[in-house]
């Protein structure tokens, strides 16, 4: 399996177009590698490739990577799985696509029903529940189930109904190499469940919004009347993620969804020596993993 990491920031990019901070500024100056919005690309065969998340840099990141760029046959993107409703704000920049085909849970497909027939009304795409049973296989070889991360509703979906599915991590296997991929980009809190997600993987790329419980190293917006802490797992801490991973000594680590404020964007930071000490990774925008 090839695992393309197509951007790394968390909403609104790094550097943030309308931020000032010191990273942010760095970033400007050239002396931080800039990030675009969180997604990913995969493959089992290197010709059938699937998104993982769809932000609004997905024309830029489609560009900058020689593997999507379209052929004789077309485009080599056969389809979107969404972890959430707030990262299907790219769809629209893959507008025409003929015969493209969504994973999303029902409640994030419902959320999206009002954007649908934008989508389909050039070519029609093909809409799939991702929590079907038994899980689904994708073109290229790769075999996927979806688990619920948590009933957090998104604040911009009104009069939504709870449901543990609105946040949901995906585990990709490749029948071939046997390679198992875990993707849980936004985490709320560490579960029993993901713990078990996480047995018997070769790599898991997670949530790395936050490296704090408190302080500033974040200007994440979590969804009117949620706090940041019920909408991102911190890095750090004796309740955060690394101390999670410790348990799992088999899986390589790459965090990734990083907010424009997070220490772990700087290299020279005690945040980012820890997370490495550790044996986590942070990777750039490009970066491609094998597994």
């Amino acid at each position: 399996m090839r695992v393309v990491l197509l951007g790394t920031a968390a909403a609104g990019g790094f550097p943030r177009w309308n931020c000032v901070c010191a990273q942010c500024s760095a970033a400007r100056d050239g002396k931080l590698p800039a990030r675009t919005q969180e997604g990913v690309a995969v493959s089992g065969n290197s010709r059938d490739w699937w998104l993982l998340n769809a932000s609004p840099d997905i024309r830029t990141q489609l560009n900058a990577t020689p593997a999507l760029a379209p052929g004789p046959g077309g485009t080599p993107v056969r389809g979107v799985l969404l972890t959430e409703a707030a990262h299907a704000t790219g769809l629209t920049g893959l507008h025409g696509a003929p015969g493209l085909m969504v994973y999303a849970s029902p409640p994030v497909l419902a959320a999206l029903s009002p954007l649908r027939p934008l989508l389909d009304r050039p070519a029609a795409w093909a809409w799939a529940d991702s929590f079907t049973e038994g899980g689904f296989v994708l073109a290229g070889g790769l075999v996927v189930s979806a688990h619920p991360l948590g009933s957090r509703i998104p604040g911009h979906v009104p009069g939504a109904a709870a449901d543990d599915r609105w946040v949901t991590a995906y585990r990709i296997e490749d029948l071939a190499s046997g390679g198992v991929l875990v993707y849980a980009p936004c985490l709320g809190r560490w579960t029993p469940a993901l713990d078990e997600l996480l047995d018997g993987a070769t790599c898991v790329l997670l949530d790395g919004t936050r490296y704090a419980e408190e302080g500033t190293d974040t200007v994440v917006r979590a969804p009117r009347g949620r706090a940041a802490a019920e909408w991102h797992l911190p890095v750090s801490g004796t309740d955060g993620s690394l101390a999670a991973l410790a348990r799992h000594s088999g899986p390589r680590v790459v965090y990734t969804h990083f907010d424009s404020a997070n220490p772990l964007l700087d290299p020279a930071t005690d945040a980012r020596a820890a997370v490495t000490g550790a044996g986590a990774e942070i990777l750039p925008d490009g970066a491609e993993l094998v597994l």
